[in-house]
């Protein structure tokens, strides 16, 4: 491959990379904004950062590789198509270890609330039902012994 196409396929990649890198790092921050708001942008930049360290490096081995089309359009397209995959493998790993710590931070969240004291501010008060008086008993199934057979 010659040093223009290497550069193009580098410039390529490197641009969808970091746009991709941005759309997790920002998704992220709000994904993970439910419960500690700095734990969550601080666990999103770790994140992403490592997202970032992983693709760029794959770029610059894929950019290694002799694909077939040498430095031809064909050969970048195809280099730019298996960088796109590996793009979309990446990204969606990411964005399991996202939803993975979401699942975390709710978890914790139901504990915390579970294991909360309760705080009682009054006791519990019953308001009888005005006319109660005028109930009656309808039904004879309350009059019987229990498990009889009479109708």
């Amino acid at each position: 491959m010659d040093t223009n196409a290497y550069v193009t396929f580098l410039v390529v990649g490197v641009i969808l990379v970091v746009i991709d890198g941005q759309i997790i790092y920002h998704s992220g921050k709000r994904f993970l904004d439910k419960g500690d708001r700095q734990a969550g942008s601080s666990m999103t930049n770790l994140v992403t950062v490592l997202f970032h360290l992983v693709v760029l490096g794959v770029l610059a081995l894929m950019s290694t590789i002799d694909f077939p089309g040498g430095s031809s359009m064909a050969g970048i397209i195809g280099r730019v198509g298996v960088m796109l995959l590996v793009l979309a493998l990446a990204h969606a790993i990411t964005l399991g270890v996202l939803t993975r710590m979401r699942e975390e931070q709710v978890a914790e969240n139901v504990k915390a609330r579970i294991n909360a004291p309760v705080q009682r501010t009054s006791e519990a008060r019953v308001d009888p039902i005005t006319g109660a008086e005028e109930v009656r008993r309808t039904s004879t199934v309350d009059q019987r012994m229990p498990y009889t057979t009479e109708s």
